[in-house]
């Protein structure tokens, strides 16, 4: 079996209404769906972190795997990309994210080829119900959609979430730049979603140390599971670590700094930003031998998400669930997507490889609306257009 054409395709997948975080509003995401096709009719789906994947998949890396071996997945790797070492050391991380996406096209064809759901291929299920959080924000209003900008209206919308869907795992996002606020919201959550509700943050960065230090001591008492990315750098996570007991996480993958600072607990990202699933796994290992925990961001389409589900699926290290922003996602490019969790969990799909399958006017107008809109924009400021929103100073 040979690699007869690999096909990188910008998407957007949008959100029913934008929700705030700490520099701007955020709509939906921008995915690029990879297709790889082989001599023999089968096709490995992959999706890519953001749209600018599919400019160095197509041009680049694309016509370096034709008429390559697709199961030789170490291979295409080496066709792809330079020596690791010298890639991090460069700050180009699109090769890593493009190739990333390729990657798990190729763990698709691999199942398909075998006739085997892609958790088999990785040594079988510990568990076939992947856990997920519920996600909350404040949000925009739009068509009766929304509208939730008080701490009262947050509560009142995980309490629907449960009584709708069973969801008693919420994270989400309060850092608008009022520590009062944050601290107002939080307290509100436990008070209404009683004392067994999992409750999770994520700032993105935004506070200042001493914000950080104050926002912690205050929301303490209310038990809070996990707080990512509460400042901007390890160095400031570890000087917080010393007045507050609450874990945090990172979307910043650096396992040595974390192992000689002590934090973050946890790291959150994507298996394509990692470089695929291959190189996940090695690092989940490692994250497993040095007591760090492990678990996958929200926003992607349905591909990356299947693989989340499999990896999940055979790696009894991922205990915690992963974020989900998909109750919110209002498109897919799969049959039957986006994938919404019930009861707090998705069941891993059954099928050979991801088990999932593209839907080809879904994925259509999708792209369209990349190509008529551009990619979505994370930083609008709808308080001043035009002018980025600037973190506050204390």
């Amino acid at each position: 079996m040979k690699i007869s054409k690999v096909r990188a395709t910008p998407v957007n997948i949008p959100l029913e209404v934008p929700f705030y975080w700490s520099v701007g509003t955020y709509p939906g995401t921008t995915k690029t769906i990879i297709e790889v096709e082989t001599d023999e009719g089968i096709v490995g789906l992959g999706e890519s972190p953001s749209g600018d994947c599919a400019e160095v998949i197509n041009n680049q890396m694309g016509p370096r795997l034709v008429g390559h071996d697709p199961i030789d997945i170490a291979g295409c790797e080496m066709r792809c990309l330079p020596e690791w070492c010298v890639v991090q050391n460069t700050d180009d991380a699109s090769v890593v994210k493009a190739f990333g996406g390729i990657e798990i096209a190729l763990w698709d064809i691999r199942g398909k080829a075998w006739n085997q759901p892609l958790y088999e291929l990785l040594g079988g299920a510990v568990r076939k119900k992947i856990p997920f959080t519920e996600y909350f924000a404040f949000r925009v209003e739009k068509d009766g959609r929304g509208g939730e900008v008080s701490p009262e209206a947050v509560a009142d919308y995980c309490v629907k979430m449960r009584e709708e869907h069973g969801s008693t795992m919420f994270e989400g996002k309060l850092s608008l730049g009022d520590p009062h606020l944050e601290v107002a919201t939080v307290k509100c959550l436990r008070e209404t979603l009683g004392p067994e509700a999992m409750i999770r943050l994520d700032s993105n960065m935004s506070w200042s140390l001493s914000a950080a230090r104050q926002i912690l001591r205050e929301i303490e008492p209310y038990n809070i599971r996990n707080y990512e990315d509460p400042v901007a750098t390890f160095e400031e996570m570890a000087a917080l670590r010393q007045h507050s007991s609450i874990p945090f996480s990172s979307h910043v993958s650096d396992i040595r700094r974390a192992v000689a600072l002590g934090v973050p607990d946890t790291f959150v990202t994507n298996f394509a930003v990692l470089g695929g699933i291959n190189r996940a796994i090695r690092f989940i290992g490692a994250c497993e031998a040095m007591g760090i925990g492990f678990w996958c961001y929200s926003g992607d389409a349905g591909i990356c998400t299947a693989a989340y589900l499999h990896v999940t699926a055979a790696m009894q290290w991922i205990h915690e669930p992963s974020q989900s922003l998909k109750r919110w996602q209002i498109g897919d490019v799969i049959e039957e997507g986006p994938f919404k969790p019930q009861n707090n969990v998705v069941a891993v799909p059954e099928g050979p490889g991801l088990g999932v399958a593209l839907v080809r006017d879904a994925f259509n107008h999708w792209h369209q609306d990349y190509r008529e809109n551009g990619p979505m924009d994370h930083y609008y400021n709808p308080e001043n257009p035009g002018y980025f929103r600037r973190l506050p100073l204390d």
